[in-house]
């Protein structure tokens, strides 16, 4: 499957570009140019390696899009951006936030882990990008109730430390089953650079790994 459409910046700073080009990022960060080309930005939830107000706005021009957890506008307004454009939402549930472009909400959080309590109802994504359910795991373990999630393409967390590691990565990629898997999270501010490699490794023969880091 062409992937091209999917670039990660750093970390997990992600880039969607449709056919029609429409540009939709996810956890914008690390940004050292302003392409300002944003037309909807997803965020995760408000880590500052998730929710950068800074890349925020070297991407962002006028009238982009936002969808952010519900629990996060007191931080997006703080940060001086306003909610007529955002749309603050739970998991579970679905969107338009631009014509043509589908989204869902999923649960992302830790099991065991402190750094990203359920209750916060920090997300993950599926993007519907003309017609490929790419799916955006955000900061989360391998969740049981995210393991009937149908994508065709699977971006997870794959450096350990706030997330999943490697190896957990793999497994819950197993059970997705998508067509390719791509693991980002690793290698920065978690993880190191050769956590794609692992990844790569232990996922199965028939699920194509794209290492975009």
């Amino acid at each position: 499957m062409d992937t091209s459409f999917i670039t990660i910046n750093t970390h997990s700073s992600i880039r969607l570009e449709t056919k029609r080009g429409t540009v939709i990022y996810v956890d914008p960060y690390g940004f050292e140019a302003a392409p300002h080309d944003a037309d909807l930005i997803l965020i995760t939830h408000t880590h500052f390696d998730h929710f950068s107000p800074e890349d925020i706005a070297r991407v962002g021009k006028p009238h982009t899009a936002f969808v952010l957890p519900a629990t996060a506008m007191g931080d997006f307004i703080k940060a001086g951006f306003t909610s007529e454009d955002a749309a603050f939402l739970a998991p579970h549930e679905h969107a338009m936030p631009l014509p043509g472009i589908e989204i869902e909400t999923v649960p992302a959080y830790n099991l065991t882990k402190r750094f990203h309590p359920e209750e916060n109802g920090w997300l993950g994504y599926v993007v519907d990008v003309d017609g490929v359910r790419v799916y955006v795991a955000g900061d989360t373990d391998d969740l049981p109730e995210n393991r009937e999630i149908a994508c065709d393409v699977a971006l997870v967390p794959a450096g350990g430390t706030y997330t999943m590691d490697a190896r957990e990565a793999a497994a819950f990629v197993n059970a997705l089953k998508p067509a390719v898997a791509i693991p980002e999270h690793y290698g920065t501010v978690a993880g190191s650079a050769d956590d794609g490699k692992t990844f790569a490794r232990l996922v199965d023969p028939g699920i194509e790994v794209v290492l975009k880091l």
